[in-house]
Parts: structure tokens; C-alpha cells; sequence
């Protein structure tokens, strides 16, 4: 029993180092994101719970390069965008007006950039505002401008959508006008197509992927292991009790 235990945690340990991490600190629910869109890729994966209650997800060391571009393209991992609550935390001395400025102006732009990648399509956005100091001496106020930045899913057309998204900077940030807001849109790239998988296509064994194939090869190692450690195990058992029974034999 010795050696079936031993055969199985080698096997076991060299099923583990065949794996690689994608992705740590994540939340559970971008956790299953990602599980569930490699798995439509026929890319297998798997998430492990950390010490911090945040997940890291694997998958085999065959498949890592696809499953990198794969979340790559389709915007994995999502963005973290800071909050006004936490942008403005109040640390230490009073910031300057000049500190406490820059810090609305970045804590609009996280929101606004937040906000857009929550359209359906959009994978990546990004807001820049340029709204200039007030200036009570000046009889006419300089007017703000603000450029977006946006990567979308490929195959989605989100043109009709520049309009709605213009509004949205203009109704949220003073003294914007609507034509001084830029809207710059950029497909992403196609999802990358594992050559070996295509071959596999080919080949007529499209059902298998690269991980799979590891796995049923792991497994068979593991059953041929099982049964060359039962069969020497039953053999010096065996051998054990001829010989009890020659010594019983003669004894008597």
C-alpha cells in the first residue's frame, strides 16, 4: 500500500507542476469570467481561493499563451478604478487647492472611465479632462475639453453610441461644451486561433484540446503506475506466504 500511495502523490505532484497561474487578486465574480470565457475557448482552467479571500486562476502551461491573449483581447483583468470616496480620503495635512483639484479632476476621469466600460462592447476606456483653473479676473471663463479613449469588442459597432457618450461628459462636467469633447474608437484584435487546435481540426481530434490530452496521458500513467504497484505488492505477498507455509510445513 506503500507504493500506491507514493505512485499517486508523484503523479499527483507532477499534474500540479504542469500548471501554470494566469491571473491573482482577483474577485470571485471576474474569477468565473474568465473560467467561463477560456472554457468557450476550449481552453480548461480553474481558480484557487488565496489567504486574502481573493482567487487565482491556472491552467496548463500548454494553453498559457493562448488563454494570455484570449483575456488580453477581450479586456482581462478589468481595470481598477478608484472612487471619489477614495481618491479624497483624508490623509495627514490639508492638501493644497491646487492638490485638491488635480485630485477632482482625476476622481471625475476614474468615474467617467468606469461608467463607459460598463457599455456593452466596450473592453477598455479611458477619459482625459483638461478643465482649466477659475479665473475670477477674467471677464470670459476658458471652456473645459475632454478626450475618450475607447477599445471595443471586435464585431460591435458602437458608432450610434458617440452621441449618448458625448452627452454623458457634457452633463457631468461644468462648463464643457459638446464640441470640445473627442471620441477616439478602436477595434480590438481578432482572438487569436491556437495553431496546434487547428491542426487538431484537421487532423479529425478537434474534440481534445492540448490540457486534455495531458490529463488522459496523466491518467493513463497513473492506472499503468497502480497496476505495476499492485502486481509487485500481490507478487511479494505471495511470496511471503509460500514461505510461512514451507517453515509451518517443516515444523511439522
Amino acid at each position: 500500500m506503500r507504493i500506491i500511495t507514493l505512485v499517486a502523490f508523484v503523479l499527483l505532484f507532477l499534474s500540479g507542476c504542469n500548471d501554470e497561474a494566469l491571473y491573482s487578486g482577483l474577485d470571485e465574480v471576474e474569477a468565473n469570467e474568465i473560467i467561463a470565457l477560456l472554457s468557450n475557448a476550449g481552453i480548461i482552467s480553474y481558480k484557487t481561493r488565496n489567504s486574502d479571500e481573493r482567487y487565482t486562476v491556472a491552467t496548463n502551461r500548454n494553453d498559457f499563451a493562448n488563454a494570455i491573449d484570449l483575456l488580453k483581447t477581450n479586456g482581462y483583468p478589468k481595470n481598477r478604478f478608484e472612487t471619489l470616496g477614495e481618491v479624497f480620503k483624508k490623509e495627514g495635512f490639508v492638501s493644497s487647492p491646487l492638490e485638491e483639484r488635480a485630485r477632482l479632476n482625476y476622481a471625475q476621469s476614474q468615474e467617467l472611465s468606469r461608467t463607459i466600460e460598463s457599455i456593452d462592447g466596450v473592453i477598455l476606456a479611458r477619459v482625459h479632462l483638461a478643465i482649466p483653473k477659475e479665473n475670477k479676473l477674467e471677464s470670459e471663463a476658458k471652456p473645459s475639453s475632454a478626450s475618450v479613449f475607447i477599445k471595443y469588442r471586435r464585431g460591435i459597432d458602437l458608432s450610434d453610441r458617440e452621441s449618448q457618450i458625448k452627452a454623458l461628459l457634457v452633463n457631468s462636467i461644468s462648463g464643457l461644451p459638446y464640441e470640445n469633447v473627442t471620441v477616439a474608437m478602436f477595434s480590438s484584435n481578432p482572438i487569436p486561433v491556437n495553431r496546434k487546435t487547428k491542426e487538431a481540426e484537421k487532423s479529425g481530434f478537434s474534440f481534445i484540446s492540448e490540457s486534455e490530452k495531458d490529463n488522459l496521458l496523466l491518467g493513463m500513467l497513473f492506472i499503468i503506475g497502480l497496476l505495476i504497484a499492485v502486481t509487485v505488492y500481490l507478487g511479494l505477498r505471495n511470496k511471503k506466504q509460500s514461505n510461512q507455509l514451507q517453515i509451518t510445513n517443516s515444523n511439522t
